[in-house]
């Protein structure tokens, strides 16, 4: 049964991310009191005035140290893990550190759980991503029985580093080389990720327990994504798909560089695709009907324009 979320207190880890932003807004339109905790709590600024007086508490957090989870999830009725990283000690952050979270907030006594993971997690994975969401998941309902699993597809959004990475890059370069061109991708709109986050909070008789891959409706190649951009940015830019010989041995020779153009793991799971299984339910079983990537580009990716905003105009 669905339950009102509002005055209730929800906790999101690592609540100052790009996701997190967007969950806040939902989680504040529905009257729920919201304590973001991430180790950079002054990035969640942004979040204050989206809520009322009083409703938003950001709080300084380290996934990796338990003490912190402990005082950060204290009196929740309700915690949303979106803690993440792709380098670094990553069972910290997302395997064993993720088991501690939910620990605590069993002890706190809050009701429901829900973990944000990822499509892709296997414990058998080629990169320690993989694994270590997978470890992560495994850690969680062993700790919270009744929490819900997500694994979201890539997100994309108006203030994605994604999309907006790969539209400056075409819109500086007159040839851009396109890695793992078949690779396929279901890109989900962030928007329709904090919905379905929502709505899995709301209605934890439904969902607890549970593993949904959230991802969107439609399922493109690298190289179909990146001309999408280059059109809606308005570029001729030449895009030229590289085999994924040449890819693999470029991440693997330079992927340790600094400013290296794509790392090996980044390689790995590129190449590996980023689409739904059909094994678990999806976004539709939350009540959640996802949208196109194709009802924003054009919108939003007026800014890479040669003109900017004014290029219709100065066409005309």
């Amino acid at each position: 049964m669905t339950q009102d979320l509002g005055g209730k207190l929800v906790v999101l880890i690592g609540g100052a991310g790009f996701l997190g932003r967007h969950v806040a807004q939902e989680l504040l339109t529905r009257g729920a009191r919201l304590r973001v905790a991430s180790r950079r709590a002054e990035r969640a600024f942004a979040i204050k005035p989206l809520g009322n007086l009083g409703q938003v508490q950001l709080v300084r957090t380290d996934i990796t140290r338990p003490a912190s989870l402990v005082r950060a999830v204290a009196g929740a009725d309700a915690v949303v893990n979106l803690a993440g990283a792709f380098a670094g000690d990553l069972d910290a952050v997302m395997g064993s550190g993720v088991g501690a979270l939910a620990r605590a907030a069993t002890a706190a006594g809050a009701k429901t759980f829900v973990h944000i993971s990822a499509i892709g997690a296997d414990a058998a994975g080629e990169t320690a991503y993989a694994r270590a969401k997978a470890a992560g998941e495994t850690a969680v309902l062993d700790a919270f029985q009744s929490a819900t699993v997500l694994r979201p597809s890539i997100l994309f959004g108006a203030d994605d580093t994604f999309i907006n990475r790969f539209a400056g890059l075409i819109s500086l370069l007159p040839a851009m080389p396109v890695f793992a061109p078949q690779a396929k991708l279901q890109p989900l709109f962030v928007d329709d990720c904090a919905k379905g986050i929502v709505s899995a909070l709301a209605d934890p008789e439904a969902h607890g327990g549970k593993t949904f891959e959230l991802a969107g409706p439609e399922v493109l190649t690298m190289l179909e994504l990146n001309q999408r951009i280059a059109v809606a940015a308005g570029r001729s830019t030449h895009l030229l798909p590289l085999p994924d010989t040449l890819s693999g041995l470029i991440a693997a020779a330079t992927g340790w560089l600094p400013g290296a153009p794509i790392t090996n793991d980044q390689w790995k799971l590129l190449s590996a695709g980023n689409v739904a299984s059909d094994d678990w339910p999806g976004i539709t079983a939350l009540g959640i009907t996802p949208r196109p990537i194709g009802l924003f580009l054009d919108r939003w990716l007026v800014r890479f324009r040669k003109h900017g905003r004014f290029a219709d105009r100065a066409a005309a």
